[in-house]
């Protein structure tokens, strides 16, 4: 089971005399849980539009879910994140069965090598990203047709009627 799930959260500025009808604000956010969801939703909210959310209120919140989970696809993952010294802005690009499952592992590779928390890290674009568009050399080198992983050091297995407990010397693990 994935750690994030993909929010649909749509909300908008309660209506008022002034405007009747507010505009409504869509955003798909990456989170645990619908309320952690809701709360990211009103975070960027606030950096992006006049918009709190004493003075607003969630229309809707819908996970989303992969439509080819079985299948492997590339991503590339547009992100803000704010490190000890300033702001920054990256691109990346993951290798995933689904999008939820490629910003589970960037939000992994952001902690390991930048020591980016969940909360200072703010995903922008997720995108599929098709083969010949794949720009970093990690993902370009797994795109190769008949990759194949040499298996070295294998132990041969003894038939059953052969086979000891105990040996007295070590296996030969090479052809």
């Amino acid at each position: 089971m994935a750690r994030f799930h993909e929010y649909q959260v749509v909300g908008r500025k309660l209506a008022s005399e002034q405007d009747p009808t507010p505009k409504l604000y869509r955003m798909r956010i990456f989170a645990p849980n619908d309320v952690v969801a809701k709360s990211r939703f009103w975070y960027f909210l606030a950096k992006l539009r006049k918009v709190k959310k004493t003075a607003g209120e969630i229309v809707s919140v819908n996970e989303i879910f992969e439509k080819r989970p079985e299948q492997i696809k590339n991503f590339g993952i547009w992100l803000r994140y704010d490190s000890r010294s300033g702001t920054h802005n990256m691109y990346k690009e993951y290798r995933g069965m689904s999008r939820v499952e490629a910003v589970t592992t960037c939000y992994q590779d952001m902690a390991a090598r930048h020591r980016a928390r969940f909360g200072s890290v703010q995903i922008i674009r997720v995108a599929e990203v098709a083969v010949a568009d794949v720009r970093r050399q990690y993902i370009k080198q797994l795109l190769t047709p008949k990759l194949s992983f040499p298996l070295p050091h294998r132990l041969q297995r003894v038939a059953k009627k052969h086979r000891a407990l105990f040996q007295a010397k070590r296996p030969s693990t090479f052809y």
